[in-house]
């Protein structure tokens, strides 16, 4: 299972550099999203999945007698996912701001400082 969640995570990584690498400040906003979500699962995958174990260990244990699924990533994947929707709509409504304005998402077009009336 690790192996497959290896390789969606390099797919993600791959699809969102493919993705920030083109000219619509749209794509480039994708290709974010799925640049996080990689990074998401790559820190997921960094807490040792296994299956039907929970993320806590008994009290009375004094030693680790079985494996267990550590929480630290889970805890930083959630508050990760609520701080980049937070990021992605501001930047949503950037985007549909700036369309409005200048009537083109082009990323060359948006870099120029000339200012048309």
């Amino acid at each position: 299972m690790e192996v497959v969640l290896a390789i969606i995570t390099g797919i993600l990584y791959a699809a969102g550099i493919y993705m920030m690498m083109r000219r619509s400040i749209v794509k480039l906003i994708i290709g974010v999203i799925l640049f996080s979500n990689g990074v998401n699962l790559l820190i997921f995958l960094s807490g040792r999945l296994k299956k039907g174990k929970p993320p806590l260990i008994p009290e009375s244990s004094d030693v680790f007698i079985e494996a267990y699924t550590d929480p630290i990533p889970q805890a930083l994947i959630l508050t990760a996912i609520v701080i980049s929707f937070g990021l992605q709509a501001f930047a949503i409504v950037l985007v549909k701001r700036a369309y409005k304005v200048l009537h083109t998402d082009d990323l060359d077009q948006l870099n120029t400082t000339d200012e048309d009336s």
